[in-house]
């Protein structure tokens, strides 16, 4: 058997770099959706709704090549409770990474709104229009979103932790692929 890798694999790597930037743009362009009742409202919706669907294919094919590769283990004298909570806050993020998506698509299809990616591109409703349905997947969306913000800012505090405290390879791992020099 193989030696455990000390660093992700490239597509690993570039998905992860990827859907941060998507994500976090999301967040900033949801929360100004919020913000916002003048035109730029619509521009923003017209920017969340077709980032939010590819955010949901690449969440699957990052959760294809997470299950198909092999990731570096966490260092071996990290305290239990801190790998424990590394696992879940990341089974926490590829859920929300899921979900999220698709409640905003179930949103919008409760709304009894076309749900357009483009001018010419609109998906199927996934549920029936029910005003009852959207205000409750709505509120959800919106919980479930500042979840996913606090979620990925403790994401990067455990990364600076491991790059800036620890001074292991976990955030090396992921920036550089490859050991420390």
């Amino acid at each position: 058997m193989s030696a455990q890798p000390n660093h992700f694999a490239p597509l690993a790597r570039l998905l992860h770099w990827l859907m941060a930037l998507m994500i976090i743009s999301m967040l900033f362009i949801g929360a100004g959706m919020a913000a916002s009742v003048s035109e730029r409202h619509q521009w923003l919706i017209h920017l969340h709704k077709p980032l939010g669907v590819a955010i949901l294919l690449l969440v699957i094919v990052r959760l294809a090549v997470r299950f198909s590769t092999r990731q570096p283990p966490l260092p071996a004298d990290l305290p239990g409770w801190q790998a424990l909570a590394a696992k879940a806050s990341h089974i926490l993020l590829y859920a929300l990474m899921l979900i999220l998506p698709l409640l905003g698509w179930a949103m919008i299809s409760a709304a009894g709104d076309p749900v357009m990616l483009s001018s010419s591109l609109q998906l199927p409703s996934i549920l029936p229009a029910n005003a009852q349905v959207f205000a409750f997947l709505r509120k959800a969306h919106g919980y479930l979103a500042y979840l996913l913000f606090l979620t990925v800012l403790l994401h990067l505090a455990a990364a600076l932790f491991h790059g800036w405290v620890r001074r292991d390879d976990v955030l090396n791992s992921m920036l550089r692929g490859r050991d420390r020099d």
